[in-house]
């Protein structure tokens, strides 16, 4: 099926190439055809060998991979962009699952209040309209790089009465437009897969928490180095890297990277656990959910990158499978007497396996 949906890419981008207006000079539209193809070859080979992509190439991906698709996921799952909790594991009500996934995350933290909120990566706005209602009187900031999603997170919060209480614009993770110490509650589920400096990341998350507030990541990472390992296996970054092409992702990181960076920050009452086994039922009903006609004509509509990106819930589910991805959960709370000053970060070599 990966060989199938490559030459289709192959077949697009030289089929493509040759529909370009036609200027007066016949030379210029030689050249431009053949700087087309070459651009489409250079893609196809991309995805042949898994290549990763640049730091730009990834945040120009994401916003444009979520602004094609969350509109066809919104139409078949609604305005929740994640993982449903899975407790019992033959549950079926996979929307309420996904609210619970919310609820459930919160209480594990401990968070039974909060005022100031910003969701990192947040999708349409789901998990900000819920906790808002949840909590009288909290006001959310909600940030993504997708235009779409920013301009229909606000639409859905107008709609349901909570414009005063949710906005949401574009914005980049690693560069938030906070002031220092602005939240009392960091909200990021499943978004730090997204981040190509993790480090700069969770700096960037503890810089807009108050002293005191709260810092919540829920990630998809890669299992824990075992002692004397350096790295993971040859095969398992091979998977990896088919899914990074897929879903615009940099290279992973593991849950225990991400516990090191917090306590690097100072955090205090750090806590991490694994709900890779609550949430495995809910690839199946996704899978499941693609099949009936209105999921297959609205994902033929949708283009080839939410088409591969459908594909590769396979490769995560092999990956699950393995013991190779894991479902991290991480909370800490950021300490009162460390003020987190907002600097650039450099990027950390691959040997210490926080990527």
């Amino acid at each position: 099926m990966f060989k199938a949906t490559l030459t289709i890419a192959w077949i697009t981008c030289v089929t493509q190439a040759w529909i370009v207006p036609r200027p007066q000079n016949r030379h210029s539209t030689q050249l431009q055809v053949a700087a087309k193809i070459g651009r489409g070859v250079q893609r196809v080979k991309d995805s042949l060998t898994s290549a990763e992509r640049s730091r730009e190439d990834l945040k120009i991906g994401i916003a444009g991979f979520y602004d094609r698709s969350t509109k066809l996921w919104e139409e078949v799952w609604g305005d929740h962009l994640h993982h449903g909790y899975y407790v019992p594991a033959d549950r079926t009500d996979h929307k309420q699952a996904q609210i619970d996934m919310i609820d459930e995350v919160l209480k594990w933290a401990g968070v039974d209040q909060a005022t100031r909120v910003v969701d990192v990566g947040c999708g349409i706005g789901g998990s900000s309209r819920h906790i808002a209602r949840k909590f009288p009187g909290c006001q959310t900031e909600g940030i993504t790089l997708s235009p779409y999603q920013a301009g229909r997170g606000n639409e859905l919060a107008a709609e349901q009465g909570l414009a005063d209480q949710c906005r949401f614009q574009v914005a980049d993770a690693l560069d938030m437009p906070f002031a220092d110490d602005s939240f009392d509650l960091i909200w990021s589920l499943e978004s730090g897969e997204h981040m190509p400096d993790k480090k700069q990341f969770i700096n960037e998350l503890f810089r807009v928490c108050e002293p005191g507030g709260r810092i919540i990541v829920v990630t998809w990472c890669h299992r824990d180095l075992e002692p004397g390992e350096t790295s993971l296996t040859k095969s398992e970054e091979k998977l990896l890297r088919k899914i990074n092409r897929a879903y615009y992702l940099p290279q992973w990181c593991s849950v225990k990277d991400y516990v090191d960076l917090m306590e690097a920050q100072g955090a205090t009452d750090v806590k991490r656990d694994d709900w890779s086994y609550i949430i495995a039922p809910f690839w199946k009903a996704v899978i499941k959910s693609s099949l009936n006609l209105k999921s297959v004509i609205g994902l033929l509509r949708s283009g080839f990158s939410t088409q591969r990106g459908a594909y590769a819930m396979f490769l995560m589910l092999r990956g699950y499978k393995k013991g190779l991805i894991k479902f991290g959960c991480l909370t800490c709370t950021k300490p009162l007497s460390k003020k987190t000053e907002k600097t650039e970060s450099p990027s950390v070599d691959k040997d210490s396996e926080v990527l």
